[in-house]
């Protein structure tokens, strides 16, 4: 598994035996969603094993839908480069946002997307067994997950890129480890 981070970071991250340590697998959870039957919404169960097993795929997670780094640069460019990321054999392309099913369709319907698929973790199970969910009270987001993206193959994560600082109420936003064309390069 490679991590792709500060160096700094990339140490505590590395270490098994330290509270930062990172997953090898993602976490069974079930996402609770709302899909588009032709005439009506509604609810469908998604778990990771639906979105993970036998395929390799890149999720990206990010504070929040209709944040400002998140839909003017994060989404709207992982939509633009998807099929560079298909040309490297990455077959989806999902964002997981601490959000709810309503609020992820809205964010995906107004930017239009065609290859990025945004899974509502309006739960934060998934995030927070990922290790990266923060407190974000400071901002009144309450808690959501840390700027993160990963290569999943079947299941096993292979790449973990993670912003730099992550801590609750962190004053900052960064964004360099999980800018698509950083990922798209270090992949």
């Amino acid at each position: 598994m490679r991590i792709h981070c500060t160096d700094y970071e990339k140490d505590m991250y590395e270490n098994t035996d330290g509270w930062r340590a990172l997953p090898q697998v993602v976490p069974t959870v079930i996402f609770k969603t709302r899909v588009n039957n032709g005439e009506v919404f509604e609810w469908k169960n998604v778990s990771t094993w639906d979105m993970f097993a036998g395929k390799r795929v890149l999720i990206f997670s990010l504070p929040g839908a209709f944040t400002p780094t998140c839909s003017t640069y994060q989404l709207p460019n992982f939509e633009k480069l998807a099929p560079n990321f298909y040309a490297k054999q990455i077959e989806d392309i999902y964002c997981i946002t601490v959000n709810d099913a309503f609020v992820c369709n809205a964010w995906a319907k107004e930017n239009n997307l065609q290859n990025v698929k945004v899974i509502p973790d309006g739960n934060e199970k998934f995030t927070e067994e990922m290790q990266m969910l923060v407190d974000k009270e400071n901002l009144g987001f309450g808690r959501r997950s840390w700027r993160y993206a990963c290569v999943v193959n079947n299941g096993t994560i292979t790449d973990w890129f993670i912003e730099e600082g992550k801590t609750d109420n962190c004053e900052n936003d960064p964004y360099w480890f999980t800018n698509p064309e950083y990922i798209l390069n270090n992949i």
